[in-house]
């Protein structure tokens, strides 16, 4: 069990607290003494002597990272991989500052999608207003146009953004690894138009709003004696409240609210948008997706809803350990049957490359992808 220094330090304060209130009378004017004395103690800086500022840089150069020739974040003096734990026992400040690193990472890739590999940036809702929250997916020039094959690729959940498979394999392994851009680049190289699904990018995030809190005789008829009791419990509630809150978070993070994107407020709800006013529009004769865990359950989604249309359009499947449940998500028989005939799941397994792994689920081919797919 791990103990701040601020409970250090306020824990025999409290501990002599406690031993003088079971005292008598006499005792009193101690009481009175320190609790005085704790009314003056800045919880603000004494907690924040916990942690260091959550203050960290909003460049890669500023981390003194970079990517080198091999495309692997390196420390620019050192030369070294990246070290999650900066600053010993201070987990909270470690994982804020991974955070942090990791937004500048989804901005990295983002440049590296339009600029390495020649991709449009399109905003959705199609016809969002100027005030709205808005999202985005990337599409190669040809993309509509190409009259032969388009390639859609669809990461995970979590954090991930369009372009990525996992930030975790970006930072500690390398680009190839944990990014799209060799999925992107080989189809291209192939004659593929390509379409970059963005679905994690449901909301955004504003500030809350502070809210005035109302005491409990602004709008009371109560007998005064009765009205004075009840502030005092509400005083003294509210102290309590705002100590525990400087205790939680002592930094006085802001708080945030979220802005739901419309249409494409989840997953399953943007893969369906993108179908609809993107791949189903497209000149291809044939569509194929690549959808790695839960962008397979995103896929399969797609197939209940809009079954006829991904049948007349999709010539195949590849997906990677994906979470896709067709007993869970009902998909019917007929999209069994032509998932068994047109999709394939490679899974995390030591067996050599493609060797077929058994399944429970009667929906598609299970192979062994040869390596964890862990993304």
């Amino acid at each position: 069990m791990s103990i701040s220094l601020s409970s250090l330090i306020l824990l025999p304060i409290w501990i002599n607290m406690s031993q003088i209130q079971q005292g008598g009378p006499d005792e009193k004017e101690k009481t009175t003494a320190l609790k005085d004395l704790l009314s003056r103690i800045d919880l603000d800086e004494l907690m924040k002597k916990d942690e260091p500022p959550l203050d960290f840089p909003d460049t890669l150069e500023g981390f003194e990272y970079a990517f080198n020739e091999k495309g692997q974040l390196r420390h620019i003096k050192t030369g070294e991989p990246f070290v999650f734990n900066y600053r010993e026992d201070l987990h909270r400040w470690n994982q804020k500052r991974y955070e942090a690193l990791g937004e500048i990472i989804t901005k990295y890739v983002y440049d590296l999608l339009e600029k390495d590999c020649n991709l449009k940036k399109i905003f959705i809702p199609v016809d969002a207003t100027e005030s709205e929250p808005k999202s985005f997916i990337f599409m190669s020039e040809d993309a509509l146009t190409n009259p032969q094959k388009l390639m859609v690729l669809i990461h995970g959940s979590g954090v991930v953004r369009a372009g990525q498979w996992a930030r975790k394999l970006i930072i500690n392994e390398d680009l190839d690894s944990g990014t799209q851009i060799p999925f992107i680049k080989r189809a291209m190289d192939e004659g593929y138009g390509v379409i970059v699904l963005n679905p994690n990018e449901n909301c955004i995030e504003v500030e809350k709003p502070k809210t005035h809190v109302q005491s409990s005789s602004d709008s009371s008829d109560e007998p005064v004696e009765k009205r004075e009791r009840k502030d005092k419990v509400f005083k003294e509630t509210k102290k309590r409240r705002d100590f525990y809150e400087k205790y939680r978070n002592p930094q006085r993070e802001k708080e945030m609210m979220q802005l739901y994107i419309r249409e494409n407020g989840s997953p399953e709800e943007h893969t369906v948008y993108v179908w609809d006013h993107f791949i189903a529009k497209s000149a291809a004769e044939n569509v194929f997706f690549v959808a790695h865990s839960y962008g397979g359950l995103a896929f399969v989604e797609l197939m209940i809803q809009r079954e006829a249309d991904v049948k007349s359009k999709v010539t195949a499947v590849a997906l990677t350990d994906s979470v896709h449940n067709v007993w869970h998500q009902e998909a019917g028989k007929t999209i069994r049957e032509w998932m068994r005939e047109n999709c394939c799941n490679w899974v995390s397994s030591s067996e050599p490359l493609d060797t077929s792994v058994e399944s429970m689920l009667p929906d598609c081919p299970r192979v062994s992808a040869a390596c964890s797919t862990e993304m």
